[in-house]
């Protein structure tokens, strides 16, 4: 049986949200934490997408 070799790089999603924009670490947990402050329900989706953003770093 011959040896087949598969690049799965290509095949796998990203688990990095795709509404969150390239951002250091740093600079992620500031915009959480300026959008936590304002207490601004219109943008829980920014907040929950920022915490998926860090939770995949801390993984």
């Amino acid at each position: 049986m011959q040896d087949v070799q598969v690049d799965r790089s290509e095949m796998a999603p990203s688990i990095l949200p795709a509404d969150v924009p390239e951002l250091s670490d740093d600079e992620c947990v500031a915009c959480l934490a300026r959008a936590v402050e304002a207490h601004d329900s219109a943008r829980l989706e920014e907040v929950a997408a920022l915490i998926g953003r860090l939770a995949v770093t801390i993984e």
